[in-house]
């Protein structure tokens, strides 16, 4: 399974905007900047982050996004179903007419990881990722 860069660019800035904290609005440029990340490309995941009122833009010089709920309110099912919508895609049928009972075992094979995967994601919470960003800042070694 792979998350596309859509839903990783999404959840790296999702991240960044909750470290800054729920009501700071964050200017798309300096996130770009920040992340590493075109602005151009991060502009269309706000984009689909906001028609999923996961953000809410502000407009002006001191404009930019902000976040709509806690993090602990925003989960990962939720950044991901906004901008990796392939990811919870049904594949097609796949086999011929004759083969119609193994095209069946292969659908439930599907719906139970499509289950899985989803009740995992719901499960994680950006808050969560919030406190494995500071752990892992935490555990950061420095040499001289």
């Amino acid at each position: 399974m792979r998350i596309s860069a859509k839903g990783r660019y999404a959840i790296a800035a999702l991240l960044r905007m909750a470290q800054a904290g729920k009501d700071t609005v964050v200017n798309v440029t300096r996130l770009s900047e920040d992340l590493g990340i075109s602005r151009i490309y991060l502009e269309q995941v706000f984009s689909l982050l906001k028609r999923a009122q996961l953000v809410t833009s502000t407009q002006g010089a001191q404009g930019g996004y902000r976040l709509t709920r806690s993090p602990a309110q925003i989960s990962a099912l939720d950044m991901l179903r906004a901008t990796d919508t392939a990811l919870f895609e049904q594949p097609g049928k796949t086999l011929g007419a004759d083969a119609q009972d193994a095209e069946a075992a292969l659908e439930l094979v599907s719906t139970k990881l499509k289950q899985s995967v989803e009740q995992t994601l719901s499960s994680l919470y950006l808050s969560d990722l919030l406190e494995e960003a500071a752990r892992s800042r935490d555990n950061y070694m420095f040499f001289i």
